[in-house]
């Protein structure tokens, strides 16, 4: 079945999170795949204590606070590297597959677009570094209405900019929850399940998963 719009998650999704820290393994040893990870864990948990709250806070400041918290639990990672580690998040690696997929869904006539929780500027930059700028036909921050995923007004950017009912979009995400969030909203979910990891929320469970995007280029 073909759908009006693919939509993709940035982070993970898209782009390796842990691409900034990699550049920089021999640094961080032997802590480097933990540091990214507590990084990354804590940026995102940042996102939901603050929707939580009711406050909302640019995703960017985030990542510097989550950062920061990282530095401090491994005292190994020498705080030195916290602008070179900033700087690199700017121009994260996608991953090797996507240009291709992107572009062959793009070919079949669908729109495609991103829908993250990513700042407009750096979701701006790591789009036009990975050269996806030619291929993405729009970019959708949860700036937009100052909330994060999983609250409804974020997906509803998509449906309310295209006119499009939930279920005309296809929506990927690396991450399970967002999945959760997604099919809750009615979108077709695809959960890119890169790390093989155990199923959760299953009362909210996607429509397929897979451990890449590579098949998406086939319409599936």
């Amino acid at each position: 079945m073909s759908y009006a719009a693919y939509v993709f998650d940035a982070y993970g999704t898209l782009f390796d999170v842990h691409a900034a820290v990699r550049r920089h393994a021999e640094a961080i040893r032997p802590d480097g795949q933990a540091f990214s990870e507590l990084w990354r864990a804590k940026q995102l948990e940042y996102s939901w204590v603050r929707s939580l709250m009711g406050v909302y806070v640019d995703f960017w400041e985030l990542t510097e606070q989550s950062l920061d918290h990282a530095f401090q639990r491994f005292p190994s990672a020498d705080p030195k590297l916290k602008k070179p580690l900033l700087d690199a998040y700017w121009a994260l690696d996608c991953y090797p597959e996507v240009p291709a997929v992107l572009k062959g869904l793009k070919e079949r006539g669908a729109r495609i677009a991103i829908l993250s929780n990513g700042s407009p500027a750096m979701l701006a930059s790591a789009v036009k570094n990975a050269a996806l700028d030619i291929i993405i036909d729009d970019v959708f921050s949860v700036d937009a209405v100052k909330a994060f995923k999983t609250a409804p007004a974020v997906y509803d950017l998509v449906t309310t900019s295209y006119r499009l009912y939930p279920q005309a979009v296809s929506f990927q995400s690396s991450n399970r929850w967002d999945v959760a969030g997604a099919t809750k909203f009615g979108f077709r979910t695809v959960w890119i399940n890169r790390a093989d990891s155990p199923d959760e929320y299953k009362d909210y469970g996607p429509s397929l998963i897979l451990p890449s995007l590579e098949s998406l280029q086939f319409g599936i």
